[in-house]
């Protein structure tokens, strides 16, 4: 079992940047393949970007690819999803995954409100 906490949301005018942390605990961290998706009220919770257990292979929702990144640590136990070019669309509760593929979650953190001003 792992459990995640996610870190570095907040508050950004669009075209700015933010960068979201997710802290896992346990051993296993390695084990697993580690994502982000987000929420907005009203819309079903939404794939942004998933990356393999290797970190050889990273996998993006169309809406973000070329905007955002997404990196793993393995030595810290950490994933990142490095954002740029942020719009007021990209505004959701942003949530780190554990899971068996780079796609799908497992493990869900507490997640981590971003807002992204016009």
């Amino acid at each position: 079992q792992v459990q995640l906490v996610e870190s570095g949301g907040g508050l950004v005018q669009a075209g700015g940047s933010l960068r979201l942390s997710c802290a896992a605990s346990g051993r296993t961290f390695r084990s697993y393949a580690m994502g982000w998706f987000r929420h907005t009220p009203g819309k079903e919770r939404e794939f942004v970007a998933g990356m393999s257990v290797s970190g050889a292979n990273a996998y993006y929702a169309d809406s973000v690819k070329g905007r955002f990144t997404i990196s793993r640590d393995n030595a810290k136990n950490t994933v990142y999803l490095q954002m740029n070019s942020l719009k007021p669309e990209d505004t959701a509760v942003y949530y780190c995954t554990a899971g068996r593929l780079a796609t799908t979650a497992d493990y869900w953190g507490q997640g981590t409100q971003v807002t992204v001003s016009s």
